[in-house]
């Protein structure tokens, strides 16, 4: 039973883990798609680097190494790796929760960022104005993503397939030990009776004579 509750632990982390990934996809693309513009047109004019293009390019490929680290930490149930695991999303989770906070909170908070010379910034910034509702949504499905797959890593670290082997530890260890068995079993027919145990009768038998007379 706990080795089927591990599995199907395991699967649902990486089904949960895959919506990390097509974020991190999304981003990827998204970012090729604005150094194309960018280069086509004219990236010489353009003094500075472009931080928002690679600083997108950035987030979305740090989401496809955590989506594969959670694979491989879902794959493996190990309590190493779902501990790294772990440790990145919730890395990841306090950073998008401080950028959210910024936004919110702070009316003057585009001066927090450095000027984009590309006009990316800005718009990307329109179209999450425009499309704010699915914006919003995708964001929320993202983040909850994220929560419920360090909920499920923890739960997996708990109760994963590492558990459900110690119920199998019997049949594991019984070829082991029935060697040992065996052999004690036929240490006592290896043993040389002493010579001296012979003796005794054979002395007992010629006093005995005397002790009648």
């Amino acid at each position: 039973m706990a080795r089927l509750v591990g599995v199907c632990l395991q699967s649902l982390l990486k089904l949960v883990n895959s919506v990390i990934g097509m974020a991190g996809m999304a981003m990827i693309l998204y970012s090729l798609w604005m150094i194309r513009v960018w280069y086509m047109q004219g990236a010489d004019s353009v003094s500075t680097p472009p931080w928002f293009i690679y600083t997108f390019l950035g987030l979305g490929i740090s989401f496809c190494l955590i989506t594969c680290s959670g694979h491989i930490a879902a794959e493996t149930a190990s309590g190493h790796c779902l501990s790294c695991y772990m440790l990145f999303v919730f890395v990841l989770v306090l950073f998008e929760s401080a950028i959210t906070a910024d936004v919110f909170l702070n009316s003057n908070w585009e001066e927090d960022f450095p000027e984009d010379p590309t006009g990316r910034f800005d718009e990307f910034k329109d179209f999450v104005k425009s499309n704010f509702e699915i914006c919003k949504w995708i964001g929320l499905l993202v983040v909850a993503a994220q929560v419920f797959s360090i909920f499920l890593a923890m739960v997996l670290r708990v109760v994963g397939p590492d558990h459900g082997r110690s119920y199998d530890s019997d049949d594991d260890y019984v070829p082991v030990r029935l060697p040992l068995l065996r052999d004690h079993v036929q240490q006592p027919s290896q043993y040389v009776p002493d010579p001296n145990l012979n003796k005794k009768p054979d002395t007992w038998n010629i006093k005995s004579p005397k002790e009648t007379r």
